[in-house]
């Protein structure tokens, strides 16, 4: 009978005292690792002053790296320990410290605005009583979420991306200029061997005129030969580098630096830490489309 395998959060929960004590624990790691400009020191000192009067008996060192892995089903499994066992006064009480974790610094993360928001609906607290508990304790409303369809908030939130992009644009251009330039000199040259080649060609043509006669069953034969060991046409790529070019949005052709550009755009675009905040199904879907890219990007590089 095989041995059941525990997730390392299973395993903490197993050796716990408080199983809810624990849960918070974690839930409040999550939202230190998604503080801005916090390290990570800095994040363990205060899940150590939250955890001080928790009855969890057991390191906080896994709890803080299974935060940092975003560890969505130990966060699951977290969350579904306090709905089943937390009150409504711990509710209310788990929400405070929530609160007081994500905003210790007067601000508050668009990813930490919305797992609040998943936190209330967890632990059943009704929206403005959210809103209270939150203006009591940050001194500020909880505004609405920001809409992050619009392409004006991530030129706010994230213009490092949109530099970034920049960049690669104007390395592309200049990727298109040196290939260019290398063709025309490769151009330049063909010309300068096909002249070469024409004189030589002539000069032949005076010395062949008197062995002609002599040579020409001895050329017909070399000729014969040449078209029997003549190389065959090079044959296409196969399947496989076509479609790992089409998951990069690439054709047949692209270089190395080709790949390399279309595989840190496409990585950019389709990471899965871009859609965490979303349903499970979503992150599920975003992690294989990332995962094909990987492969295909690895695939062309060793073709290259």
């Amino acid at each position: 009978m095989p041995i059941a395998r525990f997730s390392p959060f299973e395993l903490v929960l197993l050796q716990s005292h408080s199983q809810v004590d624990t849960a918070t624990l974690l839930l409040q790691a999550w939202l230190l690792t998604h503080r801005d400009n916090v390290s990570e020191s800095q994040r363990y000192r205060r899940l150590a002053q939250e955890a001080a009067s928790f009855g969890h008996g057991h390191d906080l060192g896994p709890l803080m790296r299974i935060a940092g892995q975003r560890d969505m089903q130990a966060i699951q499994l977290a969350a579904e320990v306090l709905r089943r066992e937390c009150t409504a006064g711990q509710g209310l009480a788990v929400m405070h410290k929530a609160i007081a974790v994500a905003t210790d610094d007067g601000s508050l993360s668009l990813a930490n605005h919305y797992i609040l928001r998943f936190l209330a609906d967890l632990l059943g607290i009704a929206p403005a009583t959210l809103d209270t508990l939150f203006q009591e304790l940050a001194g500020t409303p909880l505004a609405p979420p920001q809409d992050l369809s619009r392409d004006a908030y991530w030129r706010e939130h994230n213009p490092a991306h949109y530099r970034r992009q920049a960049e690669q644009e104007a390395e592309q251009a200049r990727a298109r200029a040196e290939a260019q330039q290398a063709e025309a000199r490769r151009a330049a040259e063909q010309q300068r061997r096909q002249q070469e080649h024409e004189r030589e060609q002539a000069r032949a043509h005076r010395e062949r005129q008197q062995r002609e006669r002599e040579h020409r069953q001895q050329q017909q034969e070399r000729q014969r030969q040449h078209h029997r060991h003549r190389p065959q046409a090079s044959t296409p790529p196969p399947d496989r580098t076509l479609r790992a070019l089409a998951v990069l949005g690439l054709s047949r052709g692209a270089s190395r630096s080709d790949i390399r550009l279309a595989y840190r755009r496409m990585a950019q675009l389709h990471h899965p830490d871009r859609v965490f905040s979303q349903s499970e199904r979503q992150v599920a879907l975003a992690s294989q489309r990332f995962q094909r890219i990987k492969k295909a990007y690895d695939y062309l590089m060793q073709r290259h």
